[in-house]
């Protein structure tokens, strides 16, 4: 993640969902960012994050319109407040 612009999570889930996510905040306008813990620890070779949950984050000024549309579009998941 990039020091200058500070990155918040939005939504924490399968990849599928982070993808079309993704598809959402970019027609909205929105910068995302994409960290998949347990696939970074495999490549490291070492364990970490849950396998098949990947982390989505946007910047700061943007994370409220982000939150409220991913809310919107997975109403029954976890969504990071």
């Amino acid at each position: 993640m990039s020091e200058d612009n500070k990155y918040k999570r939005v939504y924490t889930g399968p990849e599928t969902n982070v993808q079309y996510l993704q598809g959402l905040f970019e027609e909205a306008g929105i910068h995302s960012r994409v960290r998949n813990d347990f696939d970074s620890g495999l490549r490291a070779g070492f364990g970490g994050g849950l396998p098949g949950q990947v982390l989505l984050f946007v910047l700061e000024d943007r994370y409220e319109e982000a939150l409220k549309l991913a809310k919107s579009t997975f109403p029954n998941d976890y969504i990071n407040e």
